[in-house]
């Protein structure tokens, strides 16, 4: 606040001003301030604490592919995110040739498409990977075949599912895999000067490497930009973390097929009387009509329970819980 000057002060630096007794040329700062371009043309809208977050994003997407990919390919997949930078759409359409792989998404619910790009090498090498080949890449370039582009589809909706999980900490998103285009002609999703930005990921499959580069236009992420920064996305992550490891692992759990069995009784015999049993044979077990029932989750001894019936089905109440570890 001492920088503030007040009226008086004012009127008296005006005053000196128009007397001449204050020379205004001892006080220009010598030091000439710095002066930044601005392209209009190509306006910085991806800063760089935006662009190490989608790198951040994409780190967690790797490791996704780095443990998924291989249960569908049976081949070993190696994931490197590279960089993230800011460019126009035309500058990126314009590094590619045809043919290309162009995987249209739908990144429901934020507007607009999102591209992912992936090396035509790795398409080759996916193609004979899923038809039991050792998963090499052709030589020469060519087409893709409507059966080629069509295992190819099924591999990258995997890898447009997984982009979920990632994004959870700034938007809930469900990516959608629209369509593939060969021809970059017919994948102009948005303005050729609109600012993009790109994540380059390296991806390795078994002997043959390429790239798969993601492509976000500014307009799709324009909605969450703000959340796009590294202190939000682990402060969320935090949040998220503190009260959803116990709900997670109830669900998952509450999934799980455990064989649950109640044991009649027990009973021994040599191998010859088993061989011979016959329909109607009588077996006689070590346990008494009236006794408790032992009642076994999974291999574990859980329950005590009494025989019984229950709509023409043979069933058991449980009466008593048996809590050992």
């Amino acid at each position: 606040m001492g920088d503030i000057l007040s009226q008086d002060e004012i009127d008296r630096l005006l005053n000196a001003y128009s007397s001449g007794e204050l020379d205004t040329d001892e006080y220009v700062e010598e030091k000439n301030s710095e002066v930044k371009l601005y392209d209009f043309k190509r306006p910085s809208k991806f800063s760089k604490e935006h662009l190490r977050t989608l790198e951040s994003i994409f780190e967690h997407y790797g490791r996704l592919l780095y443990t998924n990919l291989p249960a569908y390919l049976r081949k070993n997949v190696q994931v490197d995110v590279l960089s993230a930078e800011a460019v126009t759409f035309s500058e990126f359409s314009n590094s590619l040739s045809n043919p290309v792989l162009f995987s249209l998404v739908s990144f429901a619910p934020l507007p607009g498409t999102v591209a992912i790009e992936l090396a035509t090498n790795l398409g080759y090498c996916i193609v004979d990977r899923m038809l039991g080949g050792e998963g090499v890449s052709l030589e020469k370039k060519r087409e893709f075949s409507e059966i080629e582009l069509t295992i190819i589809e099924k591999v990258m909706s995997i890898c447009v599912e997984l982009l979920r999980d990632p994004w959870k900490n700034v938007v809930d998103v469900n990516p959608t895999l629209e369509r593939i285009e060969t021809n970059l002609q017919f994948a102009q999703i948005i303005s050729p000067q609109e600012m993009t930005a790109i994540v380059t990921i390296n991806l390795k499959i078994g002997d043959v490497e390429g790239l798969m580069n993601i492509c976000l236009p500014y307009s799709t992420l324009e909605d969450v930009i703000d959340k796009l920064n590294i202190k939000y996305w682990y402060s969320t992550m935090q949040s998220q973390e503190e009260g959803s490891y116990e709900t997670a692992i109830e669900t998952l759990i509450s999934k799980v097929d455990i064989p649950i069995k109640a044991v009649l009784g027990t009973s021994s015999m040599s191998v010859a009387e088993f061989v011979n049993l016959r329909k109607g044979d009588l077996i006689k077990l070590d346990a008494e009509i009236d006794k408790e029932l032992t009642v076994y989750v999974g291999n574990m001894k859980k329950f005590m329970a009494l025989p019984g019936s229950a709509d023409n089905n043979y069933a058991v109440r449980v009466t008593s819980v048996i809590r050992e570890e």
